[in-house]
């Protein structure tokens, strides 16, 4: 088995190709621009295209069109890019187009500290879109999860007809480490499904299954596709038997699947933990240190990393802290998953601990908290 130092940029690339993406369009940003260049070489080689954009609207406009056309494709970007897809993200999860996009953050608001980590488009992932809707949201915290976490990205965006967002970090993008090269591409890769009806019979929005399987442009199947709320052919639509239906089928794609959608990892000490901590990306990173740190020192504390943000889990989580009479949240913004841990366990078993300056939070941080009156 062969093992090489790997950036995390990288990661997110191979493990694009692996999961079978052939189309990716973006406009290069710090800290993501790694990702474009790499698959600006890498994707004519496996018989795939690679287009540079005048702008992430066009980007995420291009992706879209890739998909419909059945290519697996995605973008690459960082937060005053994501903000700028936030229109065309809203219209692929209208109209239930696969596709992804990796937004790796940095500091802000606005251009902010470019080259510095930030968490700080956690909600910007859920809620960047106006209007209803659900959506996927990943979050690795190691080089050798960028690979996995792209590939589930591309499988839950086929399996689910929906566009799937790669939440990463700038540490966590542009650090090295060891991955084995051989042994991580033996991760299942979920294809698009396809139809078993002829072309009069096919209906894209199908109110009888949950994920209608979405035929490719130029197969002989004629359809409509529209950001309105549209009929089961995908013509716009104002009835209300038509629309609930709709709404309906597309919010429990999602609900009806969160065991299998969100991902995490848990400490052997989180079963019995008095303190644990909730924590994701490169902060989770610093927190098992600090949760090292307070079992040597005799405390029961136990560690939880999220990989899927989004959607947030409230059962599992709640079960999985249970024990725990205070629960740490590190995050490299001033509290923005931190809420939806409130939501779950109220405010007064929660304790945040928040760094926007552009530095790492450190272990002595969330040991403090945890240790802290």
């Amino acid at each position: 088995m062969s093992r090489r130092l790997v950036q995390g940029n990288t990661a997110c690339v191979e493990g694009a190709l692996w999961a079978g993406c052939r189309f990716f369009a973006g406009y290069p940003i710090t800290p993501a621009s790694e990702i474009s260049e790499r698959l600006s070489y890498e994707l004519p080689r496996v018989g795939g295209k690679f287009i540079q954009m005048e702008d992430e609207i066009a980007s995420l406009a291009a992706v879209i069109g890739a998909s419909v056309g059945g290519l697996k494709a995605m973008t690459a970007t960082s937060g005053p890019g994501f903000s700028l897809m936030q229109e065309n993200l809203g219209y692929a999860a209208m109209a239930e187009i696969p596709c992804v996009i990796v937004d790796v953050q940095r500091g802000g608001p606005s251009t902010g500290l470019p080259t510095s980590p930030s968490q700080g488009d956690v909600m910007q992932a859920r809620w960047g879109t106006h209007g209803d809707h659900p959506i996927i949201a990943l979050c690795p915290s190691s080089v050798a999860e960028v690979y996995d976490l792209t590939v589930e990205a591309f499988n839950y965006s086929e399996k689910y007809r929906t566009p799937v967002i790669l939440l990463m970090d700038e540490i966590v993008a542009h650090m090295r480490e060891p991955m084995d090269v051989d042994g991580r591409p033996q991760i299942e890769v979920v294809d698009r499904s396809k139809t078993d009806v002829p072309p009069e019979w096919y209906f894209p929005y199908d109110e009888t299954r949950s994920v209608p399987p979405l035929v490719s442009f130029g197969e002989g199947f004629r359809y409509h596709i529209t950001g309105l709320m549209h009929d089961r052919a995908g013509f716009p639509t104002e009835r209300q038997d038509e629309i609930d239906p709709w709404w309906k089928r597309v919010f429990a794609k999602i609900n009806d699947s969160m065991d299998q959608i969100c991902l995490y990892k848990k400490d052997d000490g989180l079963e019995d933990a008095r303190t644990a901590v909730i924590a994701y990306g490169c902060t989770a990173r610093s927190a098992a240190h600090a949760v090292k740190m307070a079992r040597a020192r005799r405390h029961k504390a136990g560690l939880l990393t999220l990989q899927t943000i989004w959607p947030f889990h409230d059962a599992l989580i709640g079960e999985l802290v249970s024990s725990a009479r205070r629960v740490i949240v590190p995050e490299l913004n001033l509290g923005q998953l931190a809420l939806e841990v409130e939501r779950v366990l109220g405010r007064s078993r929660v304790r945040r601990v928040n760094r926007v300056d552009g530095e790492l939070i450190t272990p002595r941080q969330i040991l403090d908290a945890m240790e802290g009156g």
